[in-house]
């Protein structure tokens, strides 16, 4: 089968085309295990984590991607939880132990021996990937293949750090970067809470106009002081800046959640300028999103089917899955990335 393998870590800034398409054997699915035909894959921000060596895999080469879609080709023995031709996704959470504390207490997404599809075991950037059927989602009827991929991910993960936020109905919501994560939990905060104003922040004026017609109440650069402050902000930026400025905007009691699996270093230094009475003080709460669980993506996928969320998505083919990471780490992102087989 073609894949696309990043054979070793690389600075995106000087290369291109840090993915290499390779020829390689179709996995064979082992106990319990499913084999699933790719249909399309979402291309996330971790992949240009990975690529540049913030978030490092095991071993090299991997496929990268963990936004799938596809059908299942292949039963492994032992495995009855899909039937052959039925579509299914595959999410961040590759496998756990389900054994350890962190499992039995529902928090599988902290366990020690935590896998992730992309990462830790091969992803979808290929042809055919090969899972733990527990770990695979029957994906509903109202999606097409290229809505639901950054359902898995973008969405689950953004369904996970909306729940974090402990928001309720009427309160103010802010969103720190407007990109694929972000424009889909504007439109499930509209859905679960609608009396709650949310206001975005963003860099670019393309993507606070995207935010005032998703339905924004407010939408300025991230520094800017919005009409309402909010009581909870949702930081999806790679940059210390923004944990700063969001500290600054929170009403007091307020809780920023940082949906962010590193944070880059070209500006951590703005972390100086952070003061104990404008930034922290007033019992300002900051928490932290690590991966997901299975029961998010189906409670996600669950009410996501219910509004229906279509997410808004732009799609490349397969063989320009470089051009796709190019474009999202240079360029404004408005919506979501899927490459499509």
């Amino acid at each position: 089968m073609k894949a696309w393998q990043l054979n070793q870590i690389t600075d995106l800034s000087t290369n291109q085309s840090p993915l290499v398409l390779a020829e390689i054997p179709i996995p064979t699915p082992s106990k319990n295990e499913i084999l699933i035909r790719v249909s399309c894959c979402g291309v996330c921000h971790t992949e240009l984590d990975e690529i540049e060596g913030r978030v490092k895999a095991p071993a090299y080469p991997i496929v990268p991607g963990h936004q799938v879609i596809g059908h299942v080709r292949k039963l492994g023995e032992g495995s009855t939880l899909f039937k052959i031709g039925e579509r299914v996704g595959v999410a961040w959470i590759g496998w756990a132990c389900g054994e350890c504390k962190q499992c039995e207490s529902g928090n599988e997404n902290l366990c020690d021996q935590f896998k992730a599809t992309g990462r830790d075991l091969q992803g979808g950037y290929a042809e055919y990937i090969a899972v733990d059927e527990r770990f695979a989602f029957a994906i509903p009827k109202v999606f097409t293949n290229e809505e639901a991929a950054p359902l898995l991910c973008a969405g689950a993960i953004g369904y996970r750090s909306l729940m974090l936020t402990g928001l309720q109905n009427k309160d103010v919501l802010g969103l720190m970067g407007f990109g694929a994560s972000a424009h889909i939990v504007l439109k499930l905060c509209k859905y679960l809470y609608p009396d709650s104003p949310v206001v975005v922040f963003a860099r670019s004026e393309e993507e606070q106009s995207f935010a005032i017609s998703l339905g924004a109440t407010w939408a300025g650069n991230i520094g800017d002081k919005p009409l309402i402050k909010p009581h909870a902000i949702i930081d999806t930026t790679p940059s210390w800046k923004a944990i700063v400025a969001s500290l600054q905007a929170l009403q007091p009691g307020g809780r920023l959640v940082i949906n962010a699996i590193r944070k880059e270093p070209s500006d951590q230094d703005a972390l100086l300028g952070l003061n104990y009475q404008e930034h922290l003080w007033m019992e300002k709460e900051i928490k932290s999103v690590a991966n997901i669980t299975r029961n998010d993506v189906t409670m996600f996928l669950k009410i996501a089917s219910e509004m229906p969320l279509i997410p808004r998505t732009q799609t490349y083919s397969f063989n320009d899955a470089n051009k796709a990471l190019f474009d999202l780490k240079h360029k404004h992102v408005k919506g979501a990335k899927v490459i499509s087989f």
